[in-house]
């Protein structure tokens, strides 16, 4: 099966998640608890439960939130799940994830910025996108915006500096240590398992 032209079953599984979920939020009454019980909230006790950690990677903000990151699982997510296999990619997803909360928790904590509401599925997308740049460092990414072509190396090289230099500056609401944390657990768990035969690359 050539994953150029099909979409194999844990990315599919996901995407259809997400959007299922992000459907509920708008359109039913129980959205709003949906948000707040499923969001991480961090540095709020009474409001904190420890799924929550996998929970807020199903939660969107807004449409283009939700679409950026499906579109991003399903561009680099095809080719890896195909390469890792569905088990290995569905652990590595989560396993950015949940390190991409982590980061973010450790450097609000440092940092003085909680309580922190945390949602979407950006930091494991980091970690597929880092990934599909360790594996295929030569490969050419169109960027949308400017629409000029780079190598997968450089443009996650480039992207993880730029979010490292934003979330210093604390730009914006957006969680940029959530987005470095996902790219560092990703390669050091790629590095793991290629040091134990589990991938080769």
């Amino acid at each position: 099966m050539n994953p150029n032209f099909s979409t194999p079953p844990v990315v599919k599984n996901l995407i259809i998640i997400n959007v299922l979920v992000y459907m509920a939020m708008a359109m039913l009454p129980i959205g709003y608890a949906i948000e707040q019980y499923g969001a991480l909230s961090l540095g709020v006790p009474y409001a904190f439960h420890t799924y929550q950690f996998i929970s807020y990677m199903f939660l969107h903000a807004n449409f283009e939130h939700l679409f950026f990151n499906m579109f991003a699982l399903w561009m680099f997510g095809r080719t890896l799940e195909y390469e890792l296999g569905s088990q290995r990619f569905l652990t590595y997803y989560v396993v950015c994830g949940v390190g991409a909360a982590l980061i973010q928790y450790l450097t609000a904590l440092v940092l003085g910025e909680l309580p922190l509401f945390l949602v979407g599925a950006s930091g494991a997308v980091m970690g597929l996108l880092v990934a599909f740049g360790v594996m295929h460092p030569n490969a050419v990414i169109m960027l949308l915006i400017p629409p000029v072509p780079m190598k997968a190396k450089w443009f996650v090289i480039i992207y993880a500096v730029i979010e490292l230099f934003l979330g210093w500056r604390g730009q914006g609401h957006v969680a940029h240590f959530a987005h470095v944390g996902g790219m560092l657990w990703g390669f050091a768990l790629l590095h793991w398992w290629k040091r134990r035969g589990k991938i080769f690359f």
